[in-house]
């Protein structure tokens, strides 16, 4: 399923309380300058079909939905807000709240996926800030130890405190909201690392993908080395994946113009090639990417070339 978008794709979430569901955000002039548009799309017998669109005065980066309400959507914004929308609300009540804390670009937000009421922002202010929903309309704590833009803020699965940072200073950090600092730095790369996400089965192994072109795994019990290192696509790795069907399972989506699917046991183990499948159906940058909690195998993926694709993972993102 395809669906083409007025401005150019940045990030993409299915949600995780209706499967045929999910948000795209979009930044017009691939997000240096103008407006965004936060998009809300149904998979029908039809194709991918519009329920919702949200205009906002500058590009939108990224977007998470609510973990304990299935109509709020939360997006990150290049005016350094945090924008919340009632998909089921009138237009004249969106949007709900904009938190306007951050200084520069808001790249990154993530829902708590166990505490289910709190999530996380990132930004090119160096920060994360914690935030709800139900208190106050300020941030509950901000985290600034990265000495350079914070490209991505994940929780982790299944500890309600424990959350995972990637940025531009080379570094994946490992926070504890109950503590002062971080609990764990790692050099995870050599260049900027754009992406991270927790494995679903195993809490303690983190995916990490950068501008040095390759995605990595790592133990945080362990970090002196990484478990695996995949290395395939052409240019920087701008998001990464972990199925949450398959523990052995990652996907990629890079500046190359790429996704890949990779197998990262066999890339530890050393047996073989680690790459499954490989997808070259954006014609530009593949920014977006997230893989279905609801539907196993469903992957959505958006671009710079304003073109969102839905298709199951054995299959071809242009046929299905």
């Amino acid at each position: 399923m395809r669906f083409k978008t007025q401005f150019n794709g940045y990030s993409l979430a299915f949600s995780p309380f209706m499967e045929g569901r999910l948000a795209v955000t979009t930044s017009q002039n691939f997000g240096i300058i103008g407006n965004g548009q936060q998009y809300v799309l149904d998979m029908t017998p039809a194709g991918l079909v519009e329920v919702a669109r949200f205009e906002t005065a500058d590009g939108l980066y990224d977007c998470c939905w609510s973990e304990e309400n299935e109509n709020i959507l939360v997006s990150a914004s290049g005016d350094g807000s945090v924008k919340v929308w009632d998909v089921a609300g009138p237009p004249q009540m969106n949007p709900l709240r904009s938190f306007e804390e951050h200084t520069h670009e808001v790249y990154a937000v993530h829902w708590n996926q166990v505490r289910r009421d709190v999530f996380l922002s990132a930004s090119w202010d160096d920060t994360v800030k914690l935030w709800s929903l139900s208190g106050p309309p300020a941030s509950m704590r901000t985290f600034a130890e990265h000495a350079y833009c914070v490209y991505a803020a994940v929780w982790s699965p299944q500890h309600a405190d424990i959350f995972a940072t990637a940025s531009g200073d080379c570094t994946l950090k490992v926070w504890d909201v109950r503590q002062q600092h971080s609990t764990l730095t790692i050099p995870a790369h050599e260049y900027e690392i754009l992406t991270c996400d927790w494995n679903k089965y195993n809490d303690c192994v983190i995916a990490t993908g950068s501008v040095d072109k390759s995605v990595k795994l790592w133990d945080i019990r362990n970090p002196q080395r990484e478990l695996a290192v995949m290395s395939g696509h052409q240019y920087a790795v701008r998001r990464v994946k972990c199925s949450p069907h398959a523990e052995n399972i990652v996907y990629s989506a890079s500046y190359d113009m790429s996704l890949a699917m990779w197998d990262w046991k066999v890339a530890a183990s050393g047996a073989g090639d680690p790459m499954v499948r490989r997808w070259s159906h954006h014609t530009e940058f593949a920014v977006g990417l997230d893989c279905s909690c609801l539907v196993d195998g469903l992957v959505g993926s958006c671009g710079w070339d304003e073109m969102v694709y839905v298709w199951p993972n054995t299959g071809d993102p242009l046929t299905f």
